[in-house]
């Protein structure tokens, strides 16, 4: 007999994010998992580069130090499982910290270790397949330059570590989604043909992988929990066997759960909704809805799966180089201007200095007036700002490329303009360039194992079913021309919206406010339109594809995908926002005309 619901707790949305998820969390009781996610392609870099150095590390340390060690005890009492891809780089010795720490606290607790994401040893044999990039179509990077190749596995080989009777699984790389989704599969017996229920569960994943930015964090309307957030409540799922569930967060804790904060982050980083791709299920997101059904408590249903894909995703880093920069401040008249000035000889003085050590040019620059009009896209005012930060920042092949800038820069500060200040003296120092490469390897290529108290068992994926996906077509409502009597009012009066990264593209997810506000956001945020205002941004603007839009009708929502507009993104990109976080906020500032009388009935 299968068990009638199960509520997930999610703990973690980052390497780094708070330690006081764990105990709020437990405070909150009747959790039967909590679910922690710590991985991005940058973290498995550092994790890989910690375990050439020790084979000990490579994992989030912090998950056993500051999660596990002054919780377990009671984690043990109330009998919920932990599941984590926290092992990133070296499950199995984050595993064998934590069998440490339960033998120290005298517990009784089991511990599964998921291997075989690790494609390192087989960088070789991808190269020799030839495979390019799967975005840019770029040639394989060269063997010396890699410094991590992990897939991105899926939730099944957790919901056999759980069978096996696993109190704590332990994974390396794998979908956000997953720790969520393998203890559904686990709980409800769900089988890999039940598409449906594996994308409901996945949503689920989704929606709490980045913690409390279901639960008021990064939230379109944030004035109306600001006053909380200090204590904001970490996200729950009550999910019954039939994969429909409602999201919460522990009673007496701050932030909130709305349909905004939930279609929010539903809408963040997913591209196209209807075809969301994981490993388990391809996912279409775009006729769910959303009900509030209590204060803090939002139902979630509709999410449809479509046959899972005969391969997995598998993402490499590598070096490029070094980078770094610094940001200065200047104010006072002309403030803008002044400081293009410093920034400009700043560079000639630093090209100089290469010029004399021997060393190449700049790889790129960046120079960004950070608080000027002029920064954040086509539709701004033209007012002139009296205090604005300039970042000078470049790429080199060589760190000492990076440290001259530096330097220079810090040089030509007694040779600039007035108004210049400085927070904090001292040189940055260079840091390394990883770019991501990311390719499709056949699933037959992996070797999956599952270890618990030496007791090892295989996982062999499926055959990937053969079943044509019939992905519905939803036409956008569409208006005549505005008429003459409309007025103008902004973006953030008739939506929410939130913005994330994939790589080097960016996606901006726009909910209405009510449905009857959809057809003038659609009117007026055409594909031309978004490119135009993020043109400054854009590799490639004038490009027919530069911007996709989608359609999201359950939640009134559209979804916008820009490519090539990061710089490389994450720690390629030189930019000020390199994940693209606050396109949003750029977006919502856009004017949209409407009747006087849409607005006046509300």
């Amino acid at each position: 007999m299968t068990t009638s619901s199960i509520r997930i707790g999610g703990a973690s949305g980052y390497w780094g994010d708070a330690s006081l998820a764990t105990p709020q969390l437990l405070a909150s009781g009747n959790l039967d998992y909590i679910v922690y996610d710590y991985l991005a392609e940058v973290t498995m870099s550092i994790m890989a580069k910690a375990r050439a150095k020790d084979p000990q590390l490579g994992y989030a340390t912090d998950f056993v130090s500051a999660a596990l060690k002054p919780n377990l005890k009671e984690i043990s009492k109330q009998g919920v499982k932990i599941i984590s891809n926290a092992g990133g780089e070296n499950p199995t010795a984050c595993g064998e910290a934590i069998r440490v720490l339960i033998a120290e606290q005298g517990l009784n607790l089991k511990v599964a270790i998921i291997t075989g994401d690790d494609l390192i040893e087989e960088k070789q044999k991808l190269a020799d397949a030839a495979y390019t990039e799967m975005f840019s179509g770029k040639s394989f990077p060269a063997l010396e330059k890699i410094v991590s190749a992990n897939a991105y596995l899926g939730a099944f080989p957790i919901a056999q570590a759980l069978a096996m009777g696993a109190d704590i699984v332990v994974t390396g790389r794998g979908v956000d989604s997953a720790v969520t989704l393998g203890a559904c599969i686990h709980e409800f017996s769900w089988q890999a043909e039940q598409w449906d229920h594996l994308a409901q569960a996945s949503l689920a994943g989704h929606l709490i992988e980045c913690g409390t930015h279901m639960t008021g964090g990064n939230y379109t309307d944030w004035e109306t929990v600001a006053d909380t957030l200090a204590d904001a409540g970490y996200p729950i799922v009550e999910i019954n066997a039939d994969s429909r569930f409602v999201c919460c967060k522990p009673e007496g804790t701050g932030g909130a759960v709305t349909i905004g904060t939930v279609a929010e982050q539903l809408v963040y980083e997913i591209g196209d909704p209807q075809r969301y791709i994981l490993p388990d299920v391809i996912c279409d997101f775009s006729e769910v809805t959303l009900n509030q059904i209590a204060e803090n408590q939002v139902s979630v249903s509709g999410a449809k799966g479509y046959p899972a894909p005969d391969h997995y995703k598998v993402s490499l880093t590598w070096e490029d180089g070094f980078r770094g920069g610094q940001i200065y401040t200047y104010y006072g008249r002309d403030a803008e201007r002044r400081a293009r000035v410093f920034a400009d000889n700043a560079l000639i003085r630093a090209r100089r200095a290469l010029t004399q050590a021997g060393l190449p040019d700049f790889t790129e620059t960046c120079i960004e007036v950070i608080g000027c009009e002029g920064h954040y896209g086509a539709e701004r005012s033209q007012q002139s700002s009296r205090e604005v930060d300039i970042k000078i920042a470049a790429m080199h092949p060589s760190p000492k490329g990076v440290a001259l800038l530096i330097k220079e820069t810090l040089g030509v500060a007694l040779a600039a303009p007035p108004g210049l200040s400085i927070f904090q003296g001292g040189m940055p120092k260079p840091s390394m360039v990883v770019r991501l490469f990311s390719l499709l390897v056949p699933k037959t290529e992996f070797d999956i194992r599952i270890e618990m108290d030496g007791q090892c068992e295989s996982y062999c994926a499926p055959v990937a079913s053969t079943d044509p996906a019939v992905i519905s077509e939803h036409v956008v409502p569409c208006l005549a021309a505005a008429e003459a009597d409309w007025v103008a009012v902004s973006l953030e009066d008739l939506a929410w919206a939130r913005s994330g990264d994939k790589g080097n593209k960016a996606n901006i997810g726009v909910i209405a406010r009510r449905e009857e506000y959809l057809p003038y956001i659609a009117q007026a945020l055409t594909e031309e339109r978004v490119a135009r205002a993020f043109s400054h941004f854009l590799e490639n603007p004038e490009q027919a594809d530069a911007v996709e839009r989608f359609y999201l009708p359950g939640i009134n929502g559209l979804n916008f995908l820009l490519h090539d507009v990061l710089s490389g993104g994450g720690v390629a990109s030189l930019r000020n926002d390199p994940q693209g976080k606050g396109y949003s906020q750029l977006l919502l500032g856009m004017s949209i005309k409407v009747p006087p009388a849409l607005l006046s009935k509300y």
